[in-house]
């Protein structure tokens, strides 16, 4: 499914892992599909309020758990910087599409990283 939310559509998803040559561009890729998921999912199921996106960016959060196992075993991993970025990505996705008061550390509560 295309998404249509032009804010998120033309956006340069997790753009500074890709930059850093410690992230595997290939992993940086997995994550990124990470997030586009997270965003079709957003307009397939269209939440009307905070606890419904929540629970969408849980899903996301417990993606980009497993994942970085996949960057541990590649001798990188999402540490302070790249777990900022990543933070970053999911309040640009949750204010895109109209929940601009979701709190940061909710959206991505369930993460080990």
């Amino acid at each position: 499914m295309p998404i249509t939310n032009q804010q998120v559509a033309g956006h340069a998803f997790l753009r500074e892992l890709y930059d850093d040559s410690y992230f595997p561009d290939h992993l940086v890729g997995q994550g990124e599909a990470i997030l586009l998921r997270l965003c079709e999912c957003i307009e397939a199921e269209q939440p009307s309020d905070l606890a419904s996106v929540y629970a969408l960016t849980q899903a996301a959060t417990e993606e980009f758990n497993l994942l970085d196992r996949e960057f541990v075993a590649a001798g990188s991993g999402i540490e302070t910087v790249a777990r900022e970025w990543i933070c970053d990505e999911f309040r640009l996705v949750a204010s895109a599409y109209g929940f601009t008061n979701a709190d940061g550390e909710e959206l991505t509560a369930g993460r080990d990283w």
